[in-house]
């Protein structure tokens, strides 16, 4: 996607929910977010709550996912699978598609992946080094 701040793209997701609810029209890009979010209902009562969720934090050791970064995760796989960029990861996706059976559950593999490889460049302090993404979803 684009360079967003926290708060554009969490307020992209609360925008493409209530326009999904208002049965207003959607961006190319808003129906893809739409996609995701309806894959994951259990995130449906914050899109409903903008004021509560807006400037929420997530930190990692409270154990609870952070909603927007998981969507936006999925959002990034998406625009990588329709470019296939790294190269091979549509390859990659095909071979776990076929295995899994399922969409979603091979969305989540590949996100774990992604995690990893920016978890690494984190903290090495490097450049995401998509070989570490391809390797792992070799696995």
């Amino acid at each position: 996607m684009y360079k967003l701040s926290r708060h554009q793209s969490r307020q992209f997701f609360f925008d493409t929910w209530h326009k999904y609810h208002h049965q207003e029209l959607l961006s190319d890009m808003e129906k893809i977010a739409l996609n995701i979010i309806l894959l994951h209902p259990e995130y449906h009562s914050i899109l409903d709550d903008t004021e509560r969720y807006h400037d929420k934090d997530y930190p990692p050791e409270m154990g609870n996912t952070n909603p927007f970064l998981h969507m936006s995760m999925h959002m990034a796989i998406k625009e990588q699978l329709s470019i296939d960029q790294p190269s091979g990861i549509k390859e990659r996706f095909n071979r776990l598609q076929k295995k899994n059976k399922d969409e979603h559950k091979t969305m989540h593999q590949i996100m774990e992946c992604l995690a990893e490889m920016l978890w690494q460049a984190q903290r090495n302090q490097s450049a995401p080094d998509a070989s570490i993404y391809l390797e792992c979803l070799d696995k």
